[in-house]
C-alpha cells in the first residue's frame, strides 16, 4: 500500500456514550487499565506549541516521563518526530538528546506548567481481519487554572496488516456508538481550553512539501478540508453560529473543489460517488447559509420572525444530514478513502512519480485559463454563465491557496499574496452580484416572494454596475503575475 504502512485513526464519543462503548463487550477484556496524567509545558509566550513542538511528563504509578513531540512542519527537519526519556522529577529536562536546545535559546525556569489531561486509559489488543490493531479508550479531564473540558476518544493503531481493517473495526464501534473522526491533539485542545473561546475556525494554510508525490498531496489537501470542517462543526452544534455554519459550508466546497483539482488523479468509481455525496452535504449547509445571509439583511420584525423560524428549520435539516445514516456513512467511506483508495497505490502512469510542484503549476494554469475564457465578457453572458465564472474563481482561488507551501520562496510569497488580494477583490464583487440574482429564488423557497417588505431583503444595485465592477476585478487577477511561475 505504499503510503499506509502506519497509520491511527482517532474517534470521538459524547461523554453519555463512553459507558456504552465499555459495557458493549465489543472487543473483549482490555490488556491493560492505567490512570495516567500528563502535563504539558512551554514558555509563557508558547514558543514550542507555535514552532511544532510539545513537551509534555506523563506520570502512570511512580514512572515518569518526558516525551517531545515534533508536529507539522518541524517534523520534516528531524530524523524522527518523538523523543522520549525517564525522569526522576516533574521538572523537565532540555539538553542535547532533544532537538530543543539547538532549536530555543531556553534558560532554566522559561518552561512552566500550562494544563494538565488526567485519563483512565483502557487498552485492547484487537484481531481484524487478519491484522493487529492497538486500540487504546481515552476518558477524563484536561484542566487548565479553573477551566475544564472532559475528554472521550478512542484511537485504533494499526501495528501490523492492511488499514483497511481499521476501518471495519470503526465500522463495528460505529454500529453502538456515534462516532466522530478527532482532529485535534490533546495539546491542541488544552491550549485552546486557556484562550477565549473561539467561535469559528477559518481554513489554515495546507503544509505541502516539494518532495511529495501527487496522490500524498490529495490526500493531505483533503485532510485539511476535513479538519477545517470538524472544527466548525464542533462549534456550530453547540452555538449554532451562523459564521460556523458558513466556514463549515467552505470546508466542504473547498473540500469539492479538491477533487476537481485533482480530477486527473481521481479516476476511480468511488471517488466519483464520494463527489456527488459531498455535493449533497454541501447543499443542505448552503440552504440553511441562504437564509442566514437574509436574515442579517432583515430589520422588520416581521421578517425577521419568520426568517428565524426559517433559520431554525434548516439548521435542524443540517444536523440531521450530519447524523443521519447518510451523512455517517459519507465520514467513514470518505476517510477509509483516503486512506486506503486505489488513488494511492495505483495512480495514473502519467502522474505515479510526477513531482507535486509540476502537476500543481499545470493546475493553476489551466483554471486560471478557465476564468480567464469564461469571464473575458461577462456583459455579454447570462446570469448562469456568470455563475459558472464564479465557480471558476473559487477553484482557482482554492488551488492558490492549497499549493502556497510549494512557491514559498520570497518572489512567490510576494506574489502569492497579491495574487490571492485580487483574488479576494474578485470573489466580493461576484458574490454581491451573485446574491442580487439569487435572493429572489431563496425567498420564494421560504414563502417570502409576496411578503410586501421582501424587496429590502435584496441587494439593492444597479446590475449593470455591478457587473462592470466584477469584469474589472476579473481582469486584475489576469493581469497579475503568476506567483507559481
Amino acid at each position: 500500500m505504499g503510503l499506509n504502512t502506519e497509520i491511527e485513526i482517532k474517534l470521538e464519543l459524547l461523554p453519555e456514550d463512553l459507558d456504552r462503548f465499555a459495557a458493549s463487550g465489543l472487543l473483549g477484556e482490555p490488556a491493560r487499565v492505567e490512570s495516567q496524567r500528563s502535563v504539558y509545558f512551554d514558555t509563557r509566550a508558547r514558543d514550542l506549541f507555535q514552532s511544532g513542538f510539545t513537551l509534555r511528563i506523563r506520570t502512570v504509578g511512580s514512572a515518569r516521563t518526558q516525551t517531545i513531540k515534533a508536529t507539522g512542519a518541524s517534523a520534516s527537519v528531524f530524523a524522527r518526530p518523538e523523543w522520549e526519556q525517564p525522569l526522576d522529577s516533574d521538572e523537565p529536562v532540555v539538553d542535547h538528546t532533544t532537538p530543543l536546545a539547538a532549536q530555543f535559546d531556553l534558560e532554566p525556569g522559561d518552561l512552566q506548567a500550562h494544563f494538565a489531561v488526567d485519563v483512565e486509559r483502557t487498552t485492547w489488543k484487537v484481531k481484524q481481519d487478519g491484522a493487529d490493531v492497538e486500540v487504546v479508550l481515552d476518558r477524563g479531564l484536561i484542566t487548565a487554572g479553573t477551566r475544564q473540558t472532559a475528554i472521550g476518544e478512542i484511537e485504533l493503531e494499526l501495528k501490523d496488516g492492511a488499514p483497511e481493517a481499521l476501518f471495519t473495526l470503526a465500522r463495528r464501534i460505529e454500529a453502538i456508538v456515534p462516532i466522530r473522526f478527532g482532529v485535534m491533539s490533546k495539546a491542541e485542545r488544552g491550549f485552546r481550553l486557556i484562550d477565549a473561546e473561539q467561535m469559528v475556525f477559518k481554513a489554515e494554510p495546507v503544509e505541502l512539501d516539494r518532495e511529495m508525490r501527487v496522490a500524498k498531496s490529495f490526500r493531505t489537501v483533503a485532510l485539511a478540508c476535513l479538519r477545517h470542517h470538524r472544527l466548525n462543526e464542533d462549534v456550530l452544534r453547540v452555538r449554532q453560529n451562523p459564521e460556523a455554519l458558513h466556514q463549515a459550508r467552505v470546508a466542504l466546497r473547498r473540500l469539492r473543489s479538491a477533487f476537481s483539482l485533482y480530477r486527473d488523479l481521481l479516476q476511480d468509481d468511488e471517488s466519483t460517488r464520494l463527489k456527488g455525496e459531498l455535493k449533497w452535504l454541501a447543499g443542505v449547509f448552503g440552504k440553511a447559509r441562504d437564509v442566514d445571509v437574509l436574515l442579517a439583511r432583515a430589520s422588520q420584525p416581521e421578517l425577521v420572525e419568520w426568517l428565524k423560524t426559517a433559520r431554525a428549520a434548516r439548521y435542524r435539516e443540517v444536523f440531521a444530514a450530519l447524523d443521519d445514516g447518510r451523512g455517517r456513512a459519507l465520514m467513514l467511506d470518505l476517510h477509509q478513502w483516503l486512506h486506503c483508495g486505489a488513488y494511492l497505490s495505483s495512480p495514473p502512469a502519467e502522474l505515479h512519480d510526477r513531482p507535486v510542484t509540476d502537476f500543481a503549476e499545470a493546475v493553476l494554469d489551466r483554471e486560471r485559463r478557465k476564468l480567464k475564457k469564461h469571464g473575458r465578457a461577462l456583459a455579454k453572458i447570462n446570469d448562469e454563465e456568470r455563475h459558472e465564472a464564479r465557480k471558476d474563481a473559487k477553484k482557482l482561488r482554492y488551488a492558490a491557496e492549497f499549493f502556497a507551501t510549494l512557491f514559498d520562496d520570497k518572489r512567490g510569497a510576494r506574489r502569492h499574496k497579491r495574487f490571492t488580494a485580487a483574488m479576494a477583490a474578485l470573489q466580493d464583487e461576484l458574490g454581491t452580484l451573485n446574491d442580487l440574482v439569487s435572493a429572489p429564488n431563496v425567498l420564494g423557497e421560504i414563502g417570502l416572494e409576496d411578503h410586501p417588505d421582501a424587496g429590502t431583503l435584496v441587494v439593492q444595485a444597479n446590475k449593470d454596475k455591478l457587473i462592470d465592477r466584477a469584469q474589472a476585478a476579473l481582469d486584475d487577477v489576469i493581469d497579475v503575475k503568476r506567483f507559481w511561475r
